[in-house]
């Protein structure tokens, strides 16, 4: 592989680096990175603020996804989902993507230190360190708990968000936390159920390989039923309003609809079905989120 991927690292193009930062994934953080941004005042978000710090938190992201691609390129040339990503194509060689991965990091650093505020950057940096290193480098492939463990640095965003803005930890702010924390398990189980022969062939200790299918089935609809009463409390603090209540009770009822029906309906379809449903679950939850907090604004508005 190293004899392939010199040469080849030599004609890398800025489609390779980009694909380095899993602009798909990174782009679910910043959303949700938006949202905690804008429901943390009443009013409107500076325009410098919100610009920076997307910025910022998009690069540590970015810093983040290209370091999980440094970590696992031999894994990733085992498995038929990742094997045609830069490194184990050979488009790129360690050193470059390293290289690029350090340099995102110290420019969301320098920008969240310099332009919002050490809060902020002390947090992102540690969701960076989170993801990139504890559960890349230990977590994935020390215990099948790795998401639930590992899911802390993927449900802060919206803390990041929060703190940009006042610069302080704010009780609602863990509450957006809390939620992306409990939607985690059932939307990564779901697709490693689907994906569970590649993660046995790459030796990942994955919930569906180390305990099962049927086990990680009733997982999901588990940690689906802890991510309702979550969804929930938003609306008993008194966070949101009956917008976010209606919009939730709908979403959290496609949700358990996939997550009771995954225990029967047993094929790899379906649970990839679950775990596409997710993304719009969680995507249209927070859109919500965000009508209901600026409704009273624009209902003025109109008045």
């Amino acid at each position: 592989m190293n004899e392939i991927s010199a040469p080849s690292a030599l004609h890398a193009t800025w489609r390779d680096y980009l694909e380095l930062c899993k602009p798909r994934v990174v782009s679910l953080i910043v959303f949700t990175a938006i949202i905690g941004m804008l429901l943390s005042t009443p009013g409107l978000v500076p325009v410098p603020t919100l610009v920076i710090a997307t910025l910022g938190i998009a690069l540590a992201a970015a810093s983040a996804a290209a370091i999980n691609h440094v970590a696992e390129h031999r894994i990733d040339a085992l498995m038929a989902r990742t094997r045609q990503r830069p490194l184990p194509q050979g488009e790129l060689n360690v050193t470059q993507a390293l290289a690029f991965a350090l340099a995102l990091g110290f420019l969301s650093m320098y920008l969240l230190v310099a332009f919002i505020n050490g809060l902020t950057a002390i947090l992102t940096f540690a969701s960076l360190i989170g993801y990139a290193v504890i559960y890349t480098l230990y977590l994935k492939h020390a215990t099948p708990q790795n998401i639930v463990i590992g899911g802390a640095a993927g449900a802060a965003p919206p803390v990041l968000g929060w703190t940009a803005v006042t610069g302080t930890l704010d009780p609602h702010a863990l509450l957006l936390f809390l939620i992306i924390f409990a939607w985690t398990p059932p939307h990564f189980w779901a697709l490693a159920i689907y994906r569970r022969h590649e993660y046995a062939k790459a030796n990942i200790p994955m919930l569906p390989i180390t305990h099962g299918t049927e086990f990680t089935r009733l997982h999901v609809l588990f940690y689906t039923l802890l991510l309702v009463a979550a969804t929930l409390l938003p609306f008993a603090t008194f966070m949101c309003g009956g917008i976010y209540l209606a919009g939730a009770s709908v979403l959290n009822a496609g949700f358990l609809y996939y997550a009771i029906r995954m225990q029967f309906d047993t094929r790899d379809e379906f649970a990839y079905a679950t775990f596409k449903y997710s993304i719009v679950y969680l995507t249209a939850l927070f859109v919500v989120l965000f009508i209901d907090h600026y409704w009273p604004l624009v209902r003025a508005a109109w008045l």
